[in-house]
Order: C-alpha cells, then structure tokens, then sequence
C-alpha cells in the first residue's frame, strides 16, 4: 500500500536552493527572483493509488505534472529545460525521480518526495552533487 502524498502543502523551510540553482547555470539576477518567489510555493498532490497530480505554484510561475510510477513521463527542471523523468517507490514512503535533459548538456537532475512519521514532506532537488531540502506541512 503506497503511502498518501494527498493534501495542500505550504513550505516549512529550504536550504540550498539558491546553491542548487547555481548549479544549474542560473543566472544571478533570476536566482534572486527565483529565490524570493519559491519562498512561499503552494504545493497540491493528488494521488490515486500509483497515479499523482503535483502542482506547484508560486508569484512567478506555475507548474504541473502528471504521472504515474514506473512510467517514464515528461517535465521540466528546476530551472525549466525539458527533461523525461521516471518516478519509482524506495522504501515504504519515499518516491525518487531520476531526469533526463531531452537537449543539450548539464547537470544529473533528480528529486525525491518522502512522507515522515510525524507528517511532513520533504522535497529533496539535486544537481549533480548539490543538494537543496525543502520541508512542507499539511495545510
């Protein structure tokens, strides 16, 4: 039985993610925009069974994806360059997703979505060694 990642998510706290995006190649004045935007992101997941719906919304830009696990599906990274991900389980409640960039170089791109025991999610970003966590709370 997977775990139920359902629910309006606003953000707790986040590390990194102005290092994360410097990692990919973003410029100094978008990672201050990007920044100050992504520091209120409300998150929404739907899920049935191994079927999920994440958007994503901030000031400057929303997003949406829809897959399923196991699938390999496309979306966009952080930094909005096109990218064929696939999710799979690991463990009992954590979802890892490995991107692969559809054009050109950089980064290895990845993001992992793990429920805690006490009920909070934690969005996990990476760019090749970089590492930005970000921790969110049911609304």
């Amino acid at each position: 039985m997977p775990p139920n990642f359902s629910g309006h998510w606003k953000m707790k706290s986040s590390e990194n993610f102005e290092e994360l995006l410097k990692a990919l190649g973003v410029n100094v004045m978008l990672r201050k925009i990007a920044v100050a935007a992504a520091s209120k992101p409300a998150v929404e997941i739907r899920q049935e069974g191994e079927s999920f719906y994440i958007k994503t919304s901030t000031t400057v830009r929303t997003t949406e994806i829809t897959f399923k696990m196991g699938e390999e599906f496309e979306e966009q990274t952080v930094d909005g360059r096109p990218c064929k991900s696939l999710a799979k389980w690991e463990g009992d409640n954590k979802m890892i997703c490995e991107q692969r960039l559809l054009k050109g170089e950089g980064p290895k791109t990845a993001w992992t979505r793990e429920l805690t025991n006490d009920g909070e999610l934690i969005l996990t970003m990476t760019a090749d060694d970089v590492v930005c966590t970000r921790v969110y709370v049911r609304e």
